[in-house]
């Protein structure tokens, strides 16, 4: 299959926005899950936001929720994560991740197909 292809980090100050893009194309199973990750140097990688593809049901974590919206366009096979009101703690490498194994879109092991990352760098 095709690789995710992120696209949109870059260094922002705190207040500011960025918005992360992700081509998905290419697959020819059903995409169930899609989501974002995210993770800083020494930290755990983080889901900080999924959408559910048969309900379009999104989840955030606590962290980002308020700030970040993801949403996808199918006719683009793009998804986005909308991310405002950064704070230098968002400083991360993010990730676009699918699934297509499962309609469990909060068990991370299920995300089967993943980008390669994209660095946000947030400064105070």
């Amino acid at each position: 299959q095709a690789p995710l292809v992120e696209s949109g980090g870059g260094s922002v100050q705190a207040g500011g926005s960025l918005r992360l893009s992700c081509v998905v194309s290419g697959y020819s199973y059903p995409i169930n899950c899609m989501a974002w990750f995210r993770q800083a140097p020494g930290k755990e990688r983080d889901r900080v936001a999924s959408i559910y593809t048969v309900t379009d049901n999104t989840v955030y974590s606590d962290s980002v929720k308020g700030r970040f919206t993801i949403s996808r366009d199918n006719a683009k096979n793009t998804l986005y994560l909308q991310m405002n009101a950064l704070k230098p703690g968002d400083s991360a490498s993010y990730y676009c991740a699918i699934n297509t194994r499962s309609h469990d879109c909060y068990r991370d092991t299920f995300y089967n197909y993943w980008g390669r990352g994209t660095q946000v760098t947030v400064s105070s």
